[in-house]
């Protein structure tokens, strides 16, 4: 911390002396970014530490935990998730507790403000599962989770001490959260009313897979994420429904600035919105631009300006600068740019006088229909990079999806959900949320029928890691730049589209050695189809490739191994076994395959295996998930601890060598 906070305190006071004296903007723009530099670097460090949390072992037993269920999560392919404050963990002393954890519970989840016990496995929170990959242990550090825990009995009524008043606090606004958001699905049905739920106040629990499958397919699953578009449409139809009332009152309207009366009621709708959705990251940078647009129309400032945006950047970046790598707040922020940079450029209207209101109905949706196609092809451009870089995955028709769906949910989903949020806890919200369901039913069937279109979803690989950043320049150069110039940014734009892709693997191993895929003529084949299927899937998408299960034929599988017939079969023989192999069991893996990964810790070789590259329970406990090339000196490998470097959410010891 220190040697970051002495070069930050230097820089600034260079950058501040140096405007001092007046050099000229030459000389002061460089100190004031390298100045930028180490405060970001002071304030990331500072962030990190102020949120550092005890993270829980890994225990080799399931063990006994009692608390606190802060709220429920989205539900994983193995049950319904919740968060929980441990109160107490068996075999874990208070100081190395962590403080929440995100447990999946069999059967239907606890509600908010419950004290249960569980019988559960515990383990840190996962790291990525390929070099390079997501990682939810980063996500998790700033998050204050300090591990998972998977319940391996039924949730058990605890009898604990009464919390500390924010964690009951915390509770009861979430409880309030989940009551909303059963009332809802009690009205609509679990169909229609998860979709409505969740984007009501979060929750995902009773969202069918098939349909969130189909709304990521077609292009439509940030609308299910509440992020900017909700802020926009809750903050934005305040506004207009008081702005409206305000001019409709003449003596009112006369004496207050209807403007300015609505831009505070909007901030008041924003920010309780933020409240009812569980304050989620992306919603909370959303809720700070949408605040920030409110609040410069009460200094009387435009609005809608770049420099708007990047004050509001600014103070995202100052609360949580972990959100700079994050998928969300880039794209969120270079569609915002790309817009403001599109309604600068675009031409004023030219209204004319004594038309017939049939030619001027007509004009007026032939330029409401432009206006629609154009920001969502801009909007879509500007995050295409960022998509195809993190998700892999190109909705081929989501321009078609968005346009059909984006008036239903601008007019009448969210504006309805809204009104019946507020008037359902009085019994009122009947026909509003009526009228959002129908929203949703028709918004469900346009995301299953764009799906089901072929070639609706197309998988690219991830471009290197530098690549990203010269797209983002790109789409920078592209949103600042004024006139036709700034046309010279969009072959930057474009790189991660164009530039060409890494040698692909021959080989990925899981973390902890439970699972291998090895690639054969553009498929992923999974030794173990359904065993740690996200990480496979995630593993496949990256490098482009469609995941296969391994064929029947020409493998031989038992309790805790498969290994192929011959190399024609596959690359690698996989043991998954607790136990150790013993020498018979381990020279017949090493004759099946060039390849051998041991999930046990091994402690002699038989000769069968010399020449074969071994990794075991050793390699993954330093390295976790690996990836593996197949040259003419031998085979290379790429850990995920390597790519993860040292940090405090990782593990250490990750610096070790990999025998050729």
């Amino acid at each position: 911390m220190w040697p970051l906070a002495v070069a930050a305190l230097l820089a600034t006071g260079l950058w501040l002396g140096a405007r001092m004296r007046g050099p000229g903007r030459v000389v002061t723009l460089p100190l004031m970014l390298v100045a930028c530099l180490f405060l970001g670097l002071a304030g990331a460090k500072v962030r990190a530490e102020r949120v550092a949390a005890p993270i829980a072992p890994a225990m080799a037993e399931p063990t006994v935990v009692e608390g606190w269920v802060v709220d429920v999560d989205s539900p994983g392919d193995r049950g319904h998730r919740i968060v929980l404050a441990p109160a107490w963990i068996r075999a874990l002393e208070p100081a190395v507790t962590p403080i929440r954890l995100r447990a999946t519970v069999r059967g239907e989840p606890p509600r908010p403000g419950e004290a249960i016990r569980l019988f559960a496995i515990l383990n840190p929170p996962p790291p990525p599962a390929s070099p390079g990959a997501y990682d939810f242990g980063r996500n998790a550090w700033f998050q204050g989770l300090g591990g998972t825990a998977f319940a391996l009995g039924e949730t058990r009524e605890a009898r604990l001490a009464p919390p500390p008043w924010r964690l009951r606090l915390a509770m009861a606004v979430n409880g309030a959260r989940f009551a909303l958001a059963q009332r809802i699905v009690g009205r609509l049905g679990e169909r229609t009313g998860g979709i409505a739920a969740a984007m009501t106040t979060g929750h995902e629990t009773w969202i069918a897979r098939e349909d969130l499958d189909a709304m990521r397919d077609s292009g439509l699953a940030h609308i299910l994420s509440i992020s900017g578009l909700h802020m926009a449409i809750v903050g934005g139809f305040a506004f207009f429904v008081v702005r409206l009332g305000v001019a409709a009152w003449p003596s009112l309207a006369l004496r207050v600035s209807g403007k300015k009366v609505a831009a505070v009621v909007g901030l008041v709708a924003v920010w309780s919105y933020l409240v009812l959705s569980g304050a989620p990251a992306p919603a909370q940078r959303a809720a700070i631009t949408a605040s920030v647009a409110f609040a410069a129309i009460l200094l009387d400032r435009p609005a809608i300006t770049m420099h708007a945006l990047a004050v509001a950047a600014m103070v995202v970046l100052i609360l949580q600068p972990e959100a700079i790598v994050t998928p969300g707040f880039q794209m969120s922020f270079a569609a915002t740019a790309a817009l403001v940079a599109l309604s600068e450029a675009w031409p004023p209207r030219t209204r004319e006088l004594s038309v017939p209101w049939p030619i001027a109905a007509f004009q007026s949706v032939r330029h409401w229909l432009v206006i629609a196609v154009t920001a969502s092809l801009v909007a879509g451009a500007a995050t295409g990079p960022f998509a195809v870089q993190h998700f892999n995955r190109a909705a081929m028709y989501g321009l078609v999806a968005n346009l059909t769906t984006s008036p239903i949910a601008d007019f009448v989903m969210m504006p309805a959900l809204a009104l019946g949020a507020l008037l359902e806890p009085v019994g009122l919200g009947g026909p509003f949320l009526w009228v959002a369901g129908k929203g949703v039913d028709l918004m469900l069937a346009i995301g299953h029928w764009t799906a089901g279109l072929p070639g609706a979803v197309r998988t690219i690989a991830s471009a290197p890691d530098y690549v990203l950043p010269i797209s983002f320049l790109g789409v920078l150069f592209l949103s600042l730049w004024q006139g036709r110039m700034r046309w010279l940014g969009l072959p930057f734009a474009c790189a991660v589209l164009v530039w060409p892709r890494a040698p692909t693997p021959a080989v990925w191993i899981g973390d902890g050695g439970t699972n291998a895929a090895f690639s054969a003529g553009g498929a992923a084949v999974v030794v173990r189809p359904g065993v740690r299927q996200f990480a496979a899937d995630l593993w496949s998408r990256r490098r482009g490739l469609t995941l296969e299960p391994r064929p029947g034929e020409g493998w031989a599988c038992l309790r805790s191994s498969c290994a192929p017939a011959g190399a024609a079969s596959g690359l690698v023989a996989l043991w998954w076994g607790k136990a150790a192999p013993d020498r018979e069991q381990l020279a017949a893996l090493c004759a099946s395959a060039p390849l051998v990964s041991v999930r046990a810790v091994v402690q002699a070789l038989p000769a069968a295996c010399d020449g074969k590259l071994v990794l075991d329970g050793l390699d993954y406990q330093k390295g976790g998930s690996v990836e593996l090339w197949r040259t003419a000196q031998g085979w290379r490998a790429v850990w995920a601890a390597e790519v993860r470097g040292d940090r405090p959410w990782s593990r250490p010891g990750y610096v070790f060598d990999v025998p050729g």
